[in-house]
């Protein structure tokens, strides 16, 4: 049986903009930890970055310096509020090479009952990202089923 490594519904969702302190460094830091590539980049007034696009993967999020009062960088605001979840064919490849660019292993590569091997990791920047790659198909009453096995065995 083979399954995509990213499920369709979750093809084109919501695109994740995110704020950093640094943002040249932290496309650097993408580029080398997880394999990102640059689409496209505005520069600013004294080398900031006003909006950069980059991929990973094919997933594309858009990233630029924190600045004025509606967005901080997490590391100002002293923890992340979103999880960026990215689909990636090999979760175990992309940790590795994560860590080793200095990326912060919050939890290592497991399978999980929602049918998903998932890894989650801290940027130098303060984001935490989740990496999957999907391993089956389930139905959403599955996911529940299996979900509830995991409080019970508490």
């Amino acid at each position: 049986m083979t399954t995509n490594t990213v499920p369709e519904h979750y093809r084109h969702s919501v695109i994740a903009h995110v704020m950093v302190d640094g943002a040249h460094a932290a496309i650097d830091f993408y580029s080398r930890a997880f394999g990102a590539e640059e689409l496209f980049r505005i520069d600013g007034p004294e080398g900031r970055v006003v909006h950069a696009e980059v991929g990973i993967e094919g997933s594309v999020f858009m990233l630029g310096d924190a600045e004025g009062p509606l967005f901080g960088a997490p590391t100002a605001l002293g923890g992340a509020t979103v999880g960026l979840h990215v689909f990636v064919a090999d979760v175990d490849a992309l940790t590795r090479r994560a860590v080793a660019a200095g990326a912060e292993l919050l939890q290592p590569p497991a399978d999980q009952f929602h049918g998903d091997r998932t890894a989650m990791l801290r940027d130098p920047f303060g984001h935490v990202w989740v990496f999957l790659t999907h391993l089956e198909d389930l139905t959403p009453e599955e996911i529940t089923r299996r979900a509830s096995g995991l409080f019970t065995e508490e």
